[in-house]
């Protein structure tokens, strides 16, 4: 009786422990596809969510509560035969200490999302051996969504995921489909995850651990406090702006936070909001109506 009660207590550890590290909905929409049969596009957006919610892409041990937050809505805008064309769009956030808020970490497009899939075809991730593109892009922005999470929680505590997508890039830069190409000014995987692993961009990761672990999880017990060290960060851009004008990481971070940041510095406790708005004009002026609406 008690080697089958230690059975009992080992299988419900083992299962507490084994969650996927990302809690993710996968989304296919086909509208503009004009083809009568829909069934493919159904299957594969069920063979997505398995995929990406069932494969171990680590060997960090993830409590459920721990699962990353995403989601991916790709539409597909040409279809002929095995052929699929269209954009991807990425979404994930993380949890704000003592609150239910869940914080924007990642709202990001890629235009160039082109695959051959047949259906039922299985999606395996085999890190030695990219063969589908659908599943090397996929892949890479899981990689990227669970890098990005990480270094909000430990300053560059993504490296690992970020190595991984690195890898990726390299095995499928041959294949010649679009988005993976090393070319300057094409802004698409390559340069994504190279400027994250570059230190002539450290300015975005040391931002990404400073606002949300020492900002954002600090508001609920000391919102001062924690504006101060916000607005502090978001200086750091300064720095980045003044070497890579228009980087793509500093765009990055302001699609994801543009109105987090509107709402925080619109209420309670005040910084120094003419210098505020001064540093978020230079880096972000794209967002320059958002940052008008602090008052």
């Amino acid at each position: 009786m008690r080697n089958y009660s230690l059975v009992i207590l080992f299988l419900l550890v083992s299962l507490g422990l084994g969650a996927q590290e990302l809690k993710c909905t996968v989304t296919l929409n086909a509208d503009q596809v004009g083809t009568t049969n829909k069934q493919v596009f159904k299957t594969l957006e069920r063979a997505l969510n398995d995929f990406v919610n069932n494969t171990n892409w680590s060997n960090r041990e993830y409590k459920e509560q721990e699962r990353v937050n995403a989601q991916m809505f790709i539409t597909i805008t040409e279809h002929e035969s095995n052929s699929f064309k269209g954009n991807i769009q990425l979404q994930s956030s993380r949890p704000v200490f003592n609150t239910s808020y869940q914080s924007p970490i990642l709202n990001y497009k890629d235009n160039n999302f082109n695959f051959q899939y047949i259906e039922f075809q299985p999606l395996i991730y085999n890190e030695n051996n990219l063969d589908s593109n659908l599943v090397a892009m996929i892949s890479y922005y899981v990689y990227i969504i669970l890098g990005l999470d990480a270094d909000t929680f430990s300053l560059e505590g993504g490296s690992e995921y970020f190595r991984k997508a690195q890898q990726i890039v390299a095995l499928s830069q041959s294949s010649g489909a679009p988005g993976w190409s090393t070319t300057s000014g094409d802004r698409g995987r390559f340069e994504l995850v190279d400027n994250l692993m570059s230190n002539s961009y450290r300015e975005f990761r040391v931002a990404m651990y400073n606002y949300h672990r020492k900002g954002l999880d600090i508001l609920a017990d000391n919102n001062s406090t924690g504006k101060q060290v916000i607005a502090g960060t978001l200086r750091l851009f300064e720095n980045l702006a003044s070497r890579h004008p228009n980087a793509l990481l500093t765009q990055t971070f302001f699609d994801a936070k543009s109105q987090e940041i509107q709402d925080i510095f619109s209420d309670g406790p005040r910084v120094d909001m003419v210098q505020l708005k001064e540093t978020l004009n230079k880096i972000a002026p794209l967002y320059s109506a958002t940052w008008n609406q602090i008052k």
